[in-house]
């Protein structure tokens, strides 16, 4: 039976520029006919796999082109007396082999370091890269001739984990997957869907002017040495993800344990965790507000963003965050009442909404322990 556990999350963040697009504005959607504010899926993501890595969240994978330093760091303490030219032109020469025809991996080198990268983003564990060079030590010699046998090809590629090889136990690529197109048979399908995040309420883009004054430049010369201008915004955002906790079992080979703590990490990590775009200026860190996590074991997923189709609207000395839960509470309800909701809700609110969509937690290690208990005791 599928079992689905869901965040819902109402953030608001006071002015701040989180997530920029290609001209360094704040990103933004049409939703509802209106303009929002808008944080990717993807910047969410990578702040919740920053915040594994701050935490020294255990199974974690890298993405890289520059997989390459790693490994060679690795051979130099085991291949010692050897060049560093032939170490790389080995490493360059297994690279080579991952992949089918085509779409082989290749190593470039970039042009304002000078450092070798691989083309192609790769998504591994440590574990993996260790195969790696455990398999490039292994044929070091074969690998330096100008043709090399398929048996070695084979064992290079074989380094890299396959879909059932307990190498490949790593939380965020059994949680966000893995795609590489060069080696379609390590794919591994996600577990986890991340919503962008779109603020409650329409927004108009703002300016933010700014000078700068030389330190050293004598007193009477007047006006400031730089200025420019800097986009921002301030909005109250719903965040939204969704676990497929029976598909994260079977991506960590069926751990349950190892799939119940990774659930745990995750759930912390996207409720705490924030993106870092521009926050030297800002320092925007603002809490959650509002969080409802739900366990449910039967029907589809929920996103409630159309909660906000019609954009949020205060007057006077309204909250917008408190208005925010409140027209969740509304979604919540009436999805309830029409589709029916097999499963359990628990939320925390330091708002003083008044809003109880489940069973009240006061902390958040509180609200984790007794979603992780629901979730363990349907295990």
């Amino acid at each position: 039976m599928k079992k689905f556990i869901e965040i819902h999350v109402i953030q608001n963040f006071a002015p701040s520029n989180l997530n920029r697009d290609d001209t360094g504005a704040p990103k933004d959607a049409f939703f509802g006919g209106r303009r929002r504010a808008r944080i990717s899926s993807q910047c969410l993501k990578h702040a919740v796999r920053e915040y594994f890595k701050d935490k020294n969240v255990a199974w974690f994978a890298n993405r890289s082109k520059r997989i390459i330093d790693e490994i060679k760091a690795k051979l130099d303490k085991k291949l010692k007396g050897c060049s560093d030219e032939d170490i790389f032109k080995a490493i360059e020469a297994a690279i080579s082999c991952i992949g089918e025809g085509a779409k082989k991996v290749k190593v470039v080198k970039d042009k304002k370091t000078g450092q070798l990268k691989t083309d192609v983003l790769l998504f591994l564990s440590n574990e993996e890269i260790d195969a790696l060079a455990v398999a490039i030590e292994e044929s070091y010699k074969t690998l330096l001739k100008v043709k090399i046998p398929s048996e070695v090809s084979k064992k290079i590629t074989g380094a890299l984990a396959g879909k059932e090889d307990k190498s490949s136990l790593t939380l965020d690529i059994a949680l966000f997957g893995r795609m590489i197109a060069v080696m379609p048979e390590k794919n591994q399908y996600a577990a986890c869907q991340v919503a962008h995040a779109i603020s409650t309420h329409a927004v108009d883009r703002e300016f933010d002017f700014y000078t700068a004054i030389d330190d050293l430049k004598p007193e009477d010369i007047p006006g400031s040495d730089m200025m420019g201008t800097v986009e921002f915004n301030s909005a109250c955002f719903y965040r939204y993800t969704v676990v497929d906790f029976e598909k994260l079992v079977d991506n960590l080979q069926k751990d349950n344990e190892l799939a119940l703590s990774g659930l745990r990490a995750f759930l912390e990590g996207f409720i705490v965790s924030e993106p870092t775009g521009k926050q030297n200026t800002f320092a925007a860190h603002n809490p959650v507000e509002y969080v409802v996590i739900s366990v449910r074991k039967s029907g589809a997923p929920r996103n409630l963003a159309n909660a906000f189709e019609v954009p949020v609207r205060v007057k006077g000395e309204e909250s917008l965050t408190i208005k925010s839960v409140k027209c969740l509470d509304e979604k919540y309800k009436k999805l309830t009442g029409a589709y029916g909701d097999e499963g359990k809700a628990f939320f925390m609110d330091i708002t003083d909404s008044g809003v109880k969509i489940g069973e009240e937690k006061k902390s958040l290690n509180e609200l984790l322990d007794v979603v992780i208990n629901e979730v363990e005791r349907e295990v």
